[in-house]
């Protein structure tokens, strides 16, 4: 597991921007942590890093934004509001099995739901008084080993 301390929103998206760099259809990017921790500006970068000129917005209240103009389709989700279950209704699946990238903000709510294969990001505060956090990366599965692999070098 690789882990990464940024200090500022700026770096976040430029960590976000160097993956976006290397995502390919079909890849499954996990974004959890708590509020404000980073998960939305850290999808911003990979966003910019694939062509997507469009504002991007948490999708707390549509659970999915769907943008088609970049490289490749971005599937930005947020399941926070399905802390109390109904993910398995949305057919999600249909997103990981698609053309395009998904990121799924708030992870832990839908978890039974997940493939065997993805990248989890966990994004944490490291104290209240700054924009300091600490980015780890867990990846299940070879592709996405050698995906942290190349985030790496």
């Amino acid at each position: 597991m690789k882990a990464v301390t940024v200090t500022s929103p700026e770096q976040t998206m430029q960590l976000g921007a160097k993956l976006g760099q290397l995502v390919q259809p079909g890849d499954l990017i996990l974004l959890d942590g708590d509020l404000g921790a980073g998960k939305t500006t850290f999808s911003k970068g990979l966003a910019k890093s694939l062509g997507i000129e469009k504002t991007i917005k948490s999708p707390t209240f549509t659970l999915v934004r769907e943008y088609q103009e970049g490289r490749i389709p971005l599937y930005h989700m947020d399941i926070y509001r399905l802390e109390d279950g109904g993910a398995e209704d949305l057919g999600l699946d249909e997103y990981f099995d698609g053309d395009g990238v998904s990121v799924v903000e708030w992870s832990e709510f839908m978890q039974a739901l997940l493939p065997d294969n993805y990248l989890r990001i966990t994004l944490s505060r490291t104290t209240d008084q700054d924009e300091t956090r600490t980015i780890k990366f867990e990846p299940n599965g070879t592709h996405y080993q050698k995906l942290v692999d190349k985030l790496e070098g």
